[in-house]
């Protein structure tokens, strides 16, 4: 075999290998893999399309709506469109500890599965934050954000 003809016969052998992988990402089952990325409006909008997927839910936690109970180490919230009043928001239970900067009116990602009842078990809980830090003010206590955590779960037992 000449060199030349070696080199077409390689070439076409890694078209071949990379067509056939092409194939199995294209048309292979991996849409049964994907995680949707949805706001609660979008989410609420999708029906039947909602139920048992594996979701990652973005929105903001409503003002009010936490409950924690540290005892069970299980969350409750709402996770809200926007901070407005009557924003479309889902209710979300979660059985993890929540993370320090968790608190009203917070950007969250929320990760797990909505059911017919209508709500969402979460496995998987991220807040949202920026990058910059800002010290303490004179005289403010930087254990303040804890408060806000305290206050909900104050309410949420009411």
């Amino acid at each position: 075999m000449s060199p030349v003809a070696r080199n077409r016969l390689i070439a076409l052998g890694a078209l071949l290998v990379a067509g056939a992988g092409l194939g199995f990402v294209a048309f292979g089952n991996i849409g049964e893999n994907l995680v949707y990325y949805w706001s609660p409006s979008e989410m609420l909008g999708q029906g039947d399309k909602a139920y048992s997927a594996t979701i990652r839910l973005g929105g903001v936690v409503e003002a009010g709506s936490i409950q924690w109970n540290a005892e069970h180490t299980t969350l409750q919230f709402r996770v809200a469109d926007d901070v407005k009043e009557g924003a479309p928001s889902v209710l979300v239970r979660a059985t993890e500890t929540p993370p320090q900067m968790f608190r009203d009116k917070i950007g969250v990602v929320v990760e797990g599965t909505y059911d017919k009842s209508g709500v969402f078990s979460s496995n998987r809980l991220m807040v949202n934050h920026s990058n910059e830090y800002r010290a303490p003010k004179e005289g403010e206590d930087p254990r303040q954000w804890q408060e806000t955590l305290s206050d909900a779960t104050a309410m949420g037992a009411k």
